[in-house]
């Protein structure tokens, strides 16, 4: 699907240093790599920044749009491509909420789950937190209890037949404030309701209009219930955003954090706490939140010793999927395949998985990069 990207997306990483992450072994670049795009597509992965919804392939878009003819949302997958072509991140938001209204029954629910995670496995992805928005799909009509059942069943049932791990960040959808927020939070923390996948606790949407503060109620009482906070910060507004995250949600890992590279202080804050950003290029590209991908910040945040994870937001909206976000950032920071490679691992150690399960994943990404690169 085409989005406006002013800077094409070159297939080459171009000479430069090395530049280390701080206690961890370098990002290298002594080559470019033989063939990055083929050493990406079986290199094994977590994803730890990417919608549900968000996430739904242009057929099962025109599915379920062709399931609800009442919607805007075109059948045909060739015309979404002009649909999901964005003027602004508030069109993106529009855009995406009238997908989100395509989602109106448990067994839409259960078929985008099962599919998204089909899609994540053709990527080689082991593990990923999906970020879901109950209160969309609960305040649309969808019984709360069904729609977890949905959720955990094709949850149960992607890992069985596909071997992806899925986990759950329950967000509150930030532009329909505060009961959106409390609804969010009963749903993530009623025992009766709450389901075996959730891990985490997040705030999307628009961050202009939205501070993060008036959220912190609800980030206390999540956390208090074991959950771990990931709200996103700083996609859109400036770096204040990403402060407020950390001091007033307890932000754990943040969201874009796109500004974060305005603030030096914020940066030398994120690397000596080790707080990682979900970064994820082309969609700040997509959305406008970056001009070019050359303008992107992430080579300040590595070089300032960030720990940066790459993720793809709402791939198919933004024409792209995790691979090719793996390309992009290793053409911008200069990556051989032990340099991807070791970018790979560092979403496993950001993960909420158990040590026993990123030591797997991260034991089959060596295991993968060695004999990649075996003579």
């Amino acid at each position: 699907m085409a989005v406006l990207i002013d800077q094409p997306i070159t297939r080459t990483a171009p000479p430069g240093p090395a530049v280390p992450f701080p206690g961890r072994d370098a990002l290298t670049q002594q080559h470019a790599p033989r063939d990055p795009h083929a050493f990406i597509a079986g290199l094994p992965k977590a994803e730890l920044h990417v919608h549900h919804v968000g996430s739904a392939s242009p057929r099962i878009v025109a599915e379920l749009a062709a399931r609800h003819p009442d919607s805007k949302v075109p059948t045909d997958p060739e015309a979404l491509a002009d649909y999901f072509t964005f003027t602004d991140f508030a069109h993106f938001i529009q855009v995406y909420l009238s997908v989100v209204d395509l989602i109106r029954t448990p067994e839409d629910v259960r078929l985008l789950t099962y599919e998204v995670a089909r899609d994540m496995a053709r990527q080689q992805v082991r593990y990923a937190e999906l970020t879901v928005t109950p209160y969309s799909s609960t305040r649309r009509g969808i019984d709360e209890r069904a729609f977890m059942d949905a959720i955990e069943d094709a949850r149960k049932a992607a890992e069985a037949d596909f071997g992806t791990v899925l986990r759950w960040c329950f967000d509150i959808p930030g532009e329909a404030g505060l009961e959106s927020a409390e609804e969010t939070l009963r749903l993530a923390t009623d025992e009766r309701l709450r389901p075996e996948g959730l891990v985490s606790f997040g705030l999307g949407g628009p961050e202009i209009g939205v501070p993060r503060p008036q959220f912190k109620p609800y980030f206390d009482r999540a956390i208090a219930a074991g959950l771990h906070s990931v709200p996103h910060a700083g996609e859109t507004t400036g770096p204040q955003t990403v402060w407020d995250a950390l001091t007033e949600l307890r932000a754990e890992r943040i969201g874009h954090g796109t500004s974060s590279a305005q603030d030096p202080k914020l940066l030398a804050h994120l690397a000596e706490h080790r707080i990682p950003l979900e970064v994820c290029p082309t969609s700040n590209i997509a959305t406008r939140a970056v001009r070019t991908l050359d303008e992107h910040p992430i080579k300040e945040f590595v070089e300032a010793g960030v720990l940066v994870t790459v993720n793809s937001d709402d791939p198919p909206m933004f024409g792209t999927d995790l691979n090719t976000e793996y390309a992009v950032a290793a053409r911008l920071l200069g990556l051989d395949e032990r340099g991807i490679a070791e970018l790979a691992k560092n979403a496993v150690h950001a993960s909420f998985l158990d040590e026993a399960g990123k030591a797997r994943i991260a034991e089959e990404i060596d295991a993968y990069t060695e004999r990649w690169l075996a003579p």
